[in-house]
């Protein structure tokens, strides 16, 4: 059973239960010592419970293998005809100093003869805090959303990479250059880019290259875009806010890594953006909103609005196939070799 798994968390409940019915029964039996240990006994299945309920709502460690340090691929995902394919690599940063794994999504036209003869459009998702890229594969599904969507016409084929954003998994980068710390802008700017460039039939030009993230991964989006235009030519940001909820180091949370600050004091790039959120989450409603209102040209912001959902998979889950749907549209298509 794994780490994440509901299971698990209702055994770890049942547990609790247990000991907690045992201290009843044996407190006027036991010296002090013994009642001691139960309480203590207590108080860590308790916590214990909280930790595994909060990681399952987190997918901080989607497995007990990567809570004891691995970083183990998932199994790999049954391919049916006209599936992508999930494949994972470990890509190094000679830039940035990072070494980490990376999920890529191939679409079923990279492996058709006239697609051997393409090379793809990109788009690089970033996943929230706590959380990992399994998030996206687990969670909300992005394989089956892609899948659909490229079948349906909706959506060209893609090459879309899940790139880890921190080396540590409770270290929140918000996909920024720490100072004296993880280089995680680089490591997506530049190394991400150059590994994909020489170990994938892709394009490189950035109006081929897009953005997209939920949560802090939305932040990261809109930020990485609007710092790099000469990379991407779009970012889809579900559920993102306008300024990072970390200390940089440098204080440039409050300026050149602060959306809002930099759409009020630097010139607006010609990039698209696509912001979504729920109308009863009230930080991504006020960032976001924020972000729109602040947007002038030759910036273009797209805005969509569901009623319900608060901050959550269930909302980013409704907002992914029109958030790939509209990055598609404002992306390059696949071209000749």
């Amino acid at each position: 059973m794994s780490i994440d798994a509901t299971g698990t968390v209702v055994t770890s409940v049942l547990l609790v239960v247990a000991i907690t019915v045992l201290l009843a029964a044996l407190w006027p039996r036991v010296r002090v010592l013994a009642r001691i240990a139960l309480v203590t006994a207590v108080v860590l299945s308790v916590t214990g419970t909280a930790l595994l309920e909060l990681n399952r709502l987190t997918e901080t460690y989607p497995s007990w293998g990567e809570l004891a340090g691995s970083t183990a691929p998932p199994p790999p995902r049954p391919v049916l005809p006209g599936q992508g394919r999930l494949a994972t690599f470990q890509v190094p940063g000679p830039a940035s100093g990072m070494n980490e794994p990376m999920t890529v999504y191939l679409p079923a036209a990279y492996f058709t003869p006239d697609g051997a003869r393409l090379r793809f459009p990109v788009i690089e998702a970033l996943h929230g805090y706590p959380g990992t890229p399994e998030s996206w594969i687990r969670r909300l599904d992005i394989a089956g959303h892609l899948d659909r969507e490229i079948t349906a016409g909706r959506m060209a084929p893609t090459v879309v990479l899940l790139p880890h954003q921190t080396p540590q998994r409770l270290l929140d980068t918000e996909c920024v250059n720490l100072v004296g710390g993880a280089q995680a802008e680089t490591y997506l700017t530049r190394d991400v880019p150059d590994w994909a460039a020489t170990h994938l039939r892709i394009r490189t030009d950035a109006a081929a290259w897009g953005l997209t993230g939920y949560s802090a991964g939305a932040f990261c989006a809109m930020n990485l875009a609007l710092k790099h235009p000469d990379r991407y030519a779009a970012a889809a940001s579900l559920s993102g806010y306008a300024n990072p909820g970390i200390k940089v180091g440098d204080h440039s949370e409050k300026t050149t890594n602060n959306i809002a600050w930099r759409l009020a004091h630097r010139p607006q790039p010609p990039i698209a953006l696509w912001l979504g959120w729920a109308a009863d989450d009230r930080s991504a409603n006020k960032g976001s909103r924020r972000v729109a209102r602040l947007a002038r040209p030759p910036l273009r912001v797209t805005t969509a609005v569901i009623p319900h959902g608060g901050h959550s998979y269930a909302t980013w889950r409704e907002m992914e196939p029109p958030a790939f749907d509209w990055l598609s549209a404002h992306l390059a298509r696949p071209v000749p070799l």
